[in-house]
């Protein structure tokens, strides 16, 4: 094991404790992965959300072997009091992950860093290493993980007996995703692999899994397990290290010319398909609650056969039940369910997600035409405010090479531009500011805004949010460089950011995320200088509708809309310049449906084009002001 690790404060609300589990479940899911991976890494501190701030048993029943310390929220460190828990900050820094996927996937990290021979914990994170690494309002898998089911659980474990009947819809909604074909980067292989097995009616046996394995079955011991399967075969040979057996590898010349679309789909082992991963872990401690609870009210778990099996099948992986007895989880043994007879397994292209169902006018056929004449038959077209100083710039010449954004990886031309665009957003934001102010830097990827908006501003605190891990320890370490003491990084989603502030700013915020950045500055009652990107990214999310305007509601559809985000991405240098300028005009049109959105809400809201307009195909810019 490596030494010298930083140690780490990693900060869990506390509001209750329910029979094994500490609420939010968020903190019981924290504790137990920490448990799962054997990680002493991180101070971890208890942070109650009530009046009862004086539960000390709760450290030494739930906590497994972990120390826990209580601390008052008002003892937490600034940056951390700007997020939702979980967060994890290094001790007297500044840079705090926040977010239950952000917080998990870093202890994950963090564990192999100190101990490389932990090859299976560094797994949890699955194929690229992507698993919950998508944010919640893009995702709906992570959406479902990390907020819908541990929020569904608590719900129904604290509600009142005749209130509670009812199987939650997010427990279903897993139940349907559990049934739904498995898509991995070599199911082609696999799949393979399964017809042979069909055609020679081979019930492969399948390995108990060593670590926890039964009285009855010795380490390594080969048993019948149901349902005996291929997917189960590769599964636990995985996670036992083993390769699959030869028999399984070789294909027959008859299996491998058959068609893509004549090959049987593969069944769940786990969450996320066949391979064990953070999700499972996530997932478990609310499933098990859930169980739990539906026994002691005799619930029939009939209609939920595949989150039966998956839970029976968690308890077998090496290392689960070791830490569900740390963490004081008594797992149950549940009777195996059958699914109901009739009940076809569906393609997951044919089965409509609860976001593809708002969605589903959003494949359309045609051009931008008929709905930009519908908008101006109402008098609506694309009107772009005079640009307040267009020929502002900084004096990029004189400024240290580590606030230049050609300190990142892009050409001198792309540096230029990326010049050019801050020099817009700056002055903009030097109007607005002023001393004391705290300006939020969202979607601050390497920190191009927020790394100038500091070193121009020192009398202002400058707060960097970004999902990405890696772009926002780059721009810590230029901050470094730079000596700079008025800045912040925290990476997160935005909604785990609560803090107060001044002044919002974002450059090029992707699809939704820039409206995310808009109603995060409404609810805050922060002016906001942003610059939108992406547009044909944009669609109906669980918390945002398009059209956001009154005004454009009377006239568009959703789909008439979503036509004009599509052609508005369509303003690249390479394309003619007739499609470029009625691209311009969408991006124009999408822009003052956003604009009379936040004017709906007391604001005065300017859309601008950057100067020069050449600096960037996404060129548009909003300034609100409340």
């Amino acid at each position: 094991m490596k030494d010298s690790v930083a140690e780490e404060h990693l900060y869990l609300a506390f509001s209750r404790q329910y029979r094994d589990s500490i609420f939010p479940l968020h903190t019981s899911i924290s504790l137990f992965l920490l448990s799962y991976c054997d990680c002493k890494l991180f101070k971890v501190f208890l942070v109650p959300t009530g009046e009862d701030e004086g539960d000390q048993c709760v450290t030494k029943n739930l906590a497994g072997d972990l120390e826990v310390h209580l601390i008052s929220r008002c003892q937490l460190p600034v940056v951390v009091q700007s997020c939702s828990l979980p967060a994890v900050v290094v001790k007297d820094d500044k840079f705090c992950r926040a977010g239950l996927s952000v917080v998990l996937r870093h202890i994950i990290q963090k564990t192999f860093e100190a101990d490389p021979s932990k090859k299976d914990v560094l797994e949890l994170l699955g194929f690229k290493k992507t698993c919950l690494k998508a944010c919640a309002e893009v995702s709906q898998w992570t959406r479902l993980c990390e907020i819908s089911i541990p929020l569904a659980v608590e719900r129904f474990l604290t509600a009142s007996p005749e209130h509670c009947q009812a199987i939650p819809p997010d427990i279903l909604l897993l139940e349907k995703k559990l049934g739904e074909p498995v898509r991995v980067h070599n199911d082609d292989k696999i799949r393979r692999q399964k017809l042979q097995q069909q055609k020679a009616g081979a019930k492969a046996a399948v390995p108990v899994l060593g670590k926890e394995a039964t009285e009855e079955s010795k380490p390594g011991e080969v048993r019948e397990h149901p349902p005996s399967s291929l997917e189960l075969s590769v599964a636990f040979s995985k996670l036992l290290a083993q390769e699959a057996p030869d028999a399984i590898n070789r294909e027959a010349p008859h299996i491998r010319r058959t068609k893509t679309s004549d090959l049987p789909l593969l069944d769940h082992v786990f969450a996320e398909g066949l391979y064990f991963t953070v999700a499972d872990l996530v997932l478990l401690p609310c499933i098990h609650q859930f169980l739990v609870s539906s026994k002691k009210q005799g619930k029939n778990l009939v209609n939920l056969p595949l989150i039966s099996s998956w839970y029976q099948r968690v308890q077998e992986v090496p290392g689960v039940k070791k830490a569900a007895g740390k963490c004081n989880m008594e797992l149950l043994q549940l009777p195996e369910l059958m699914p109901a007879p009739g009940k076809q397994r569906q393609d997951s292209s044919s089965v409509p997600g609860e976001l593809e169902e708002d969605n589903e006018d959003s494949h359309f056929i045609g051009g931008p035409r008929p709905t930009m004449t519908k908008l101006m038959e109402n008098g609506i077209e694309a009107k772009f405010s005079p640009h307040p100083c267009p020929s502002w710039t900084l004096d990029w010449t004189s400024l240290p090479s580590a606030v230049s954004p050609g300190e990142g990886k892009m050409s001198r031309d792309r540096a230029l531009r990326k010049q050019q665009q801050l020099n817009n957003l700056v002055a903009a934001v030097t109007k607005l500011a002023k001393p004391g102010d705290v300006i939020v830097d969202f979607c601050s990827g390497g920190g191009h805004v927020g790394i100038v908006l500091a070193y121009m501003m020192p009398s202002c605190q400058v707060v960097l949010i970004e999902n990405k891990e890696l772009s926002l320890i780059r721009a810590k370490d230029r901050s470094d460089e730079l000596g700079l003491n008025n800045i912040w990084f925290i990476q997160a989603n935005l909604d785990y950011f609560n803090g107060t502030f001044n002044i919002g700013v974002a450059l090029h915020a992707c699809g939704v995320a820039t409206d995310m950045v808009i109603e995060h500055c409404l609810r805050a009652r922060a002016a906001f200088v942003v610059s939108p990107c992406c547009y044909g990214f944009i669609q109906n999310t669980v918390k945002f509708k398009y059209p956001r305007s009154h005004q454009f509601k009377e006239i568009l559809s959703y789909k008439e809309h979503m036509i004009l985000c599509r052609f508005a991405d369509q303003t690249a240098v390479q394309l003619p310049p007739e499609r470029r300028l009625i691209g311009k005009q969408c991006m124009g049109l999408v822009d003052l449906d956003r604009a009379w959105a936040a004017e709906e809400n007391n604001y005065s809201v300017q859309v601008i084009s950057m100067e020069p307009e050449s600096c960037s195909p996404k060129n548009n810019m909003f300034v609100g002001i409340p």
